[in-house]
């Protein structure tokens, strides 16, 4: 059932009931490899799992092994800027007086395919010439979503109907950003 090369061959099967009740073999859970002594790879556009095992193994099946080394990530596609997910960072000012962010927070969350809200308001003090500090708001909503289900351009009339004025929404994928790559395992 499984090639020599797969990572389930060596893994035990296990007894259990399929949907109808009866007994049948399965793989039982098989935990990653632990990685040590790993380096990494910078995310770059088109990058594919199977090219850079290729690359760093000379086995493109090999691939899972970085998909290991990378638990923080529920899916292969997300390891490489490719998944359902997408995160946009929303730039925002607001008139006087106090934010809406409770409002915005509601709105966002119901929207259909926003998987996460998140507000950032930070302060950033900014020294001047002559030893004067002048205190700079950044206020921006980060949200997470579905590629298929919601654009960038949907949620920033999402969140200007709630009273905010937004900026050019800046995409927070993988590109640019580490993956480790673990020696190879075998």
């Amino acid at each position: 059932m499984f090639g020599r090369l797969s990572r389930y061959l060596a893994v035990p099967d296990i007894a259990v009931d399929d949907a109808r009740g009866r007994v049948v073999a399965a793989k039982d859970f098989r935990p990653p490899a632990r990685a040590t002594g790993t380096f990494t790879h910078t995310v770059d556009s088109g990058d594919r799992l199977d090219q850079l095992a290729f690359a760093y193994y000379r086995r493109p099946l090999w691939y899972w092994q970085i998909c290991d080394a990378n638990p923080d990530f529920l899916s292969p596609l997300d390891l490489l800027d490719g998944g359902p997910l997408v995160t946009h960072r929303f730039p925002l000012t607001t008139g006087p007086g106090a934010p809406p962010w409770a409002l915005l927070i509601d709105t966002l969350t119901r929207t259909v395919g926003v998987d996460d809200v998140t507000v950032v308001d930070d302060v950033t003090l900014v020294p001047q010439p002559g030893g004067a500090v002048l205190e700079q708001a950044e206020r921006a909503v980060v949200v997470t979503h579905v590629r298929a289900g919601v654009d960038a351009p949907a949620l920033s009339e999402v969140i200007r109907s709630t009273g905010f004025a937004v900026g050019a929404p800046v995409e927070q994928g993988r590109l640019g950003r580490p993956v480790v790559v673990p020696p190879p395992v075998s």
